[in-house]
């Protein structure tokens, strides 16, 4: 059950990256909100702790239990939908158990890629098959679903992109990726023309108007564009080396109370007006050093399923960076995602830890030699 200890197989380099990149997270939540920081603190101490042993837990007694994960997954799901907490805009996106608060979509993430790590590796000789592929789009359009209805778009996109990442990596043919994108984008600019007209049910209010927002700005400066507009302004004050940690300048803009949510979804604002253009640099540059890590991790992977699982989360740390920094620099319309490891959030904290836990445990595995796959 437990991977016996090689010290020279541990992915240390990716250990460092995700420590060093959760040290500014506590630093700039603190200064955002600092009742926050030490909460911050504890849930990087309690990760990292969960993440090292997850690492020495074989990934291949875990995958044994991959429809119970996927119907864990959609039960939390489901409760949420009928008994969450009621939040902003109507959102119904998190569960009360006891005294535990926690969001079930930011766990759905790494849920279904280790559920899809094993289904992909159990059928990956009949993967390009259309009874394969028709079973594996039911499988995530079901989770798909009960996070869109929350509602929750940006999430439900997350979980899109995470499936592509995942089916590819499982060796989907190019013949079929090709075709989804010459039916995708089409569709894609179809749905988000009718989403926008008037009398569209196809996106909340607030969803609409937010896209609206990022194609106009002007029109919605005192409105849905008023938060990106202000962490734009944020960060191109922090010029190359910022205006230093809790600065007291009059011109602040996190000072000044301009910055809605910045613990969370505009943490990267926080950090571009307090540390500059050297700040968020080596923000990026560690986001950008870890997905390639697990990238690395994905290609000397001794299975499909630790392919699958390193590649899945090279691919939510990528994709939900880049979500979470394009709206702060407003590139992207607003979508309420968290930047991995950094922004306040315990539920998305762990989930990351434990995702990452797994993908150390694929590097250690890597080492031995190669086993067949079907015996898994």
């Amino acid at each position: 059950m437990f991977t016996k200890f090689k010290f020279r197989e541990y992915d240390f380099k990716l250990v460092i990256m995700i420590l060093l990149l959760s040290v500014i997270g506590i630093i700039a939540v603190g200064s955002a909100e600092p009742t926050l920081r030490n909460k911050q603190l504890a849930g990087v101490v309690a990760g990292t702790a969960l993440m090292l042993f997850i690492s020495l837990f074989n990934y291949k007694w875990v995958m044994k239990l991959y429809w119970l994960m996927y119907i864990a997954n959609l039960g939390l799901l489901i409760a949420v939908w009928t008994l969450g907490d009621e939040g902003k805009y109507g959102a119904q996106r998190w569960l009360g158990i006891g005294g535990l608060r926690f969001q079930p979509s930011e766990l759905a993430k790494i849920l279904l890629i280790l559920f899809f790590a094993q289904f992909i590796m159990k059928y990956k000789d009949k993967l390009n098959t259309f009874r394969v592929l028709a079973a594996s789009l039911g499988l995530i359009l079901a989770p798909w679903y009960l996070i869109y209805k929350q509602p929750d778009l940006s999430t439900s996109i997350v979980v899109i992109v995470l499936f592509c990442v995942v089916m590819f990596a499982g060796g989907i043919s190019w013949k079929v990726v090709l075709g989804v994108f010459v039916v995708a984008i089409p569709a894609f600019a179809l749905i988000v023309s009718l989403a926008l007209q008037p009398d569209s049910k196809l996106l909340e209010g607030f969803q609409a108007n937010r896209i609206l927002a990022f194609i106009n700005p002007e029109e919605y400066k005192d409105t849905e564009a008023y938060q990106q507009l202000n962490s734009v302004t944020a960060i191109a004050s922090g010029m190359l080396d910022g205006k230093g940690y809790k600065n007291n300048q009059i011109t602040s803009v996190k000072n000044g109370n301009f910055l809605s949510e910045a613990q969370t979804d505009f943490i990267f604002a926080v950090i571009g007006e307090e540390y500059g253009f050297k700040g968020t640099s080596v923000v990026i540059v560690l986001l950008f050093g870890i997905a390639l890590e697990c990238i690395s991790v994905a290609r000397k992977a001794q299975d499909t399923a630790g392919t699958v699982i390193a590649a899945g989360m090279g691919g939510l740390i990528a994709f939900q960076s880049f979500f979470n920094i394009g709206v702060a620099t407003f590139i992207l319309p607003n979508t309420g995602l968290p930047l991995p490891f950094v922004s306040n959030g315990l539920t998305s904290l762990m989930s990351l830890f434990i995702g990452m836990g797994f993908v150390l445990n694929v590097r250690l595995q890597s080492g031995k030699t190669k086993q067949r796959e079907g015996i898994v």
